[in-house]
């Protein structure tokens, strides 16, 4: 499970505020607050760039799926794996695999390399050793989910395939533990970027510059 007191004391997402604002620093990833932050300089979502929408509304359809694995999970724990069970769980890995996958490579292509070099010219960064951005907490977020799936996936599938009732349920529950693992850690990862790093990119990133990943991505869907 991941430990989210741990992270927070290091989390590089703090929000960059401006040097004579008085206001405390944010952490998204501040348990209990993480979903509900203080106020920030929020963009509604009609206001931002039609790239930015596409990559949220992404998120949006994510979320969902996101939600009925977690039913899923909780189904499995109370009731076994059925045949229905075992479908969902099917079609989430072909999900994560075909969407979530693809979703994070476009974002990591076009968007964090111009904004990461935007936030580091703008002094929005940790001041660590190493100029730490949020964009380099998002890419591991990327990293780590695609590892905790397949640990995920490879644990549901030795659990179909041992003899043993009582290794079996130690496998089982290791599967389901580390699936509502990838859950949090993906639902997350999606607030951290509508509700701070996408609103950096909207105000660091020109309109030219968004308009020509967008024409790219569409580009690519041709």
């Amino acid at each position: 499970m991941h430990d989210f007191n741990k992270l927070n004391e290091t989390d590089p997402l703090k929000r960059m505020v401006e040097k004579e604002s008085t206001q405390e620093e944010f952490s998204p990833m501040d348990p209990p607050e993480a979903f509900n932050p203080p106020n920030l300089d929020k963009v509604e979502y009609a206001d931002m760039h039609p790239y930015l929408q596409m990559l949220m509304d992404e998120h949006r359809a994510a979320v969902e799926v996101l939600n009925a694995f977690e039913a899923v999970l909780l189904d499995v724990r109370q009731n076994g794996v059925s045949r229905e069970a075992d479908k969902q769980l099917r079609d989430f890995f072909e999900y994560f695999d075909n969407h979530i996958v693809g979703h994070n490579r476009k974002e990591e292509k076009a968007l964090f390399p111009l904004l990461r070099r935007r936030l580091l010219e703008s002094g929005e960064h940790g001041r660590g050793a190493e100029a730490v951005t949020g964009v380099d907490v998002l890419e591991d977020d990327h990293a780590e989910a695609l590892q905790l799936a397949a640990v995920v996936f490879n644990f549901f599938a030795l659990a179909s395939r041992l003899p043993d009732a009582a290794s079996r349920a130690v496998v089982m529950d290791a599967a389901l533990e580390q699936g509502k693992s990838l859950v949090e850690l993906l639902k997350l990862h999606i607030f951290r970027e509508d509700n701070v790093v996408f609103v950096q990119a909207h105000r660091l990133i020109d309109k030219t510059e968004l308009d020509a990943m967008l024409l790219e991505n569409r580009q690519l869907l041709l």
